[in-house]
């Protein structure tokens, strides 16, 4: 129950539900509504288990990424929260330069897109790196709290 909670962690608590209901909210959205992207376009998606590219009409907003079949989509077909993914840039077998989002453990996927362009591929690089960061310390903060020793209680 919240009453136990500390007053930071009840605030943390708060945040990444609001965070929560904001990315749920965006996804029942159409891409033109969401409000100041700060990345938009298309991009190929590697389906591992095919060796085939999806295209998906992607948006990045406040570390997460969603897909749409198309731009005119009146929702998102799914979603990707980039907590502690790492962005790189990838070179695979057919000498194509793709982004590589690495996940934070092994338990999860590793995903590659690609742009329509290196230039755009890097476009993509940047502005996926520049929105994790920007969650970052609210992520950081929520594994501070969960790894926090319990206190002990005093007989």
């Amino acid at each position: 129950t919240l009453t136990h909670l500390s007053n930071d962690a009840f605030v943390l608590h708060l945040q990444t539900h609001v965070w929560e209901d904001v990315t749920l909210h965006n996804s029942s959205l159409p891409p033109l509504a969401i409000k100041n992207p700060e990345c938009l376009g298309l991009l190929h998606q590697l389906d591992r288990s095919t060796d085939m590219w999806v295209q998906h009409y992607c948006i990045l907003k406040d570390g997460c990424l969603y897909f749409y079949a198309g731009i005119r989509s009146t929702q998102a077909s799914g979603g990707l929260y980039l907590q502690g993914y790492r962005v790189n840039e990838q070179t695979l077998s057919f000498k194509q330069s793709v982004i590589e989002l690495k996940p934070p453990s092994e338990e999860f996927k590793t995903f590659y897109f690609c742009a329509e362009s290196k230039a755009e591929n890097q476009r993509w690089i940047t502005a996926l790196k520049a929105s994790i960061k920007k969650w970052l310390p609210l992520h950081q903060a929520i594994q501070d709290f969960m790894n926090r020793p319990l206190e002990e209680t005093r007989m």
